[in-house]
């Protein structure tokens, strides 16, 4: 989440007059995330979330957005859902932007997350994973590797500012990738993006997960592998052991891996890493002027895609194989 855009009061009260929500009490920018612009609306009615959705969000996507939101809540998991205008829409123009109001779900994100919430993390994903069966539009992930290279294209001049030599590490990770990168394993709606953010907890019980814009059809296994490198690392690199086998323990509890979903766990979570690298380092170079927003560190991501350069089979994630 992040604030690009800024919304004049006498539009934003046009908008909000469309719902029967009542009228709007507070409204206040959200700064974290980086994708679109979201803020939290108060009205008569309660909390409610806006999100505007800008300009790298592709508008034809936004009913996959919108329909898995209600197709997940239908299915029992906890997250937000569309709220419908007087015409029985979700998704309005606000702003020059398309836009829309999602219920507010309770709970905070954890900072420090410890290894009962990595547990509970590796469940939920499960969960989510089992509930999106059945639903019936399709995204492709427009972030997996066929896209890696292209978006590196746009950052490779200027690599090397962020780390000397950044450049030539990053083009030979793409050559084993692109030559390694499985083609046949589950597939399935993932969320792609379950960062601690995007994951709210109360007095450390898990209350639901949100922000489902990087939502797609992937490998399950690579949603995975996406958490574990979310949520399964000290601020000094180095991979928690206990956190990882916790997280990915639960998950296989609720929907066991594949054998060869195991075997290719470290492949998987080499192109999660790279994958967040890349855009994070494309971010960091290209912050748009006025925005309410900070870039988050690229070399973060360096540090575990080199972690998981040196793991040989899942037993280093504290699986047994």
């Amino acid at each position: 989440m992040a604030v690009y855009t800024e919304i004049a009061d006498d539009e934003l009260d046009r908008f909000i007059a469309g719902y029967d929500i009542g009228a709007i009490l507070s409204v206040k920018g959200i700064a974290e995330g980086v994708e679109n612009s979201n803020f939290l609306i108060v009205t008569e009615a309660g909390p409610h979330i806006l999100t505007l959705y800008e300009k790298r969000v592709d508008p034809n996507d936004l009913p996959f957005f919108i329909g898995l939101m209600d197709h997940l809540a239908a299915r029992g998991l906890t997250c937000p859902q569309p709220v419908r205008n007087r015409a029985g829409e979700a998704l309005g123009r606000l702003a020059g932007r398309p836009a829309a109001i999602v219920t507010f779900l309770q709970g905070m994100w954890i900072r420090r997350p410890r290894v009962e919430h990595c547990a509970a993390v590796g469940e939920a994903l499960a969960r989510f994973h089992i509930a999106g069966e059945g639903f019936a539009l399709t995204r492709r992930n427009a972030l997996s590797v066929d896209s890696w290279r292209p978006l590196f294209d746009r950052s490779a001049g200027r690599a090397d500012t962020v780390l000397p030599g950044l450049a030539i590490d990053i083009a030979r990770e793409l050559d084993q990738l692109e030559a390694a990168w499985p083609t046949d394993l589950p597939k399935g709606v993932i969320h792609a993006d379950l960062f601690p953010d995007n994951v709210f907890f109360l007095r450390d019980r898990l209350s639901g997960l949100i922000d489902f814009y990087f939502a797609c059809n992937d490998f399950l296994a690579y949603d995975a592998a996406i958490c574990l490198n979310a949520w399964c690392f000290e601020p000094d690199g180095s991979l928690n052991v206990t956190k990882a086998k916790a997280l990915l323990g639960a998950y296989a509890k609720v929907r066991p891996f594949t054998d060869d979903e195991l075997r290719l766990l470290p492949i998987l979570a080499r192109g999660s890493a790279l994958r967040f690298l890349l855009t994070r380092l494309y971010d960091w170079l290209n912050v748009p002027p006025g925005a309410l927003v900070a870039p988050k560190d690229p070399l973060e991501y360096l540090k575990k895609l080199r972690f998981h350069r040196t793991v040989q089979d899942v037993g280093a994630y504290g699986l047994n194989i």
